[in-house]
């Protein structure tokens, strides 16, 4: 029986040396390797009460669609500073070498909403965090977050766990 980790492309020495780049693109170019990840992920979450899914951009937007879709929610795009039309919060997280912004619309959500967060890969949590932050600013709860990947040595899920989230990954790998 296929596995996600049977489409996922490794590249080494990418984007750095050293490191070991799990391409996702693979996985989305093949319909059923596609077809695996959308049913693994809805196979997660199903359960949950849940009623909206949000996507960090830009593959959270490929999964959060499809997701959106087979749970029968509406979806709701976290995008990079300057890329939302409307009036937006935003909310700021740290990479490896300086900063960036992510920002959501600020009527996006309401009040007590249940939000998957989704995306295609946990290294180590911080726009995962700064998306979580901005979805409880709106008054909105985040009932889990779901990806395909999980760079378990990284450290995403221990601080997404801390703070008191669900998450769940199709796969890990250790060493990345």
């Amino acid at each position: 029986m296929a596995h996600v980790t049977d489409y996922i492309r490794t590249i080494p020495d990418f984007p750095h040396e050293g490191i070991m780049f799990r391409d996702v693109t693979t996985l989305f170019a093949d319909r059923d390797g596609l077809r695996l990840a959308i049913e693994g992920l809805v196979a997660a979450c199903d359960r949950l009460e849940i009623d909206t899914v949000a996507g960090l951009e830009a593959r959270g937007f490929i999964l959060g669609g499809a997701l959106a879709d087979r749970l029968g929610t509406g979806f709701v795009p976290i995008r990079k500073k300057g890329k939302l039309p409307g009036r937006t919060i935003s909310q700021s997280y740290k990479l490896e070498y300086g900063e960036a912004e992510v920002e959501l619309h600020d009527d996006a959500l309401h009040r007590g909403q249940k939000v998957l967060l989704v995306d295609d890969l946990l290294a180590t949590g911080g726009t995962a965090e700064a998306g979580i932050k901005l979805i409880e600013r709106l008054g909105a709860e985040v009932v889990a977050c779901a990806f395909i990947i999980d760079l378990k040595d990284l450290g995403g899920r221990k601080l997404l766990e801390g703070l008191g989230h669900r998450v769940e990954a199709l796969c890990a790998y250790e060493g990345d």
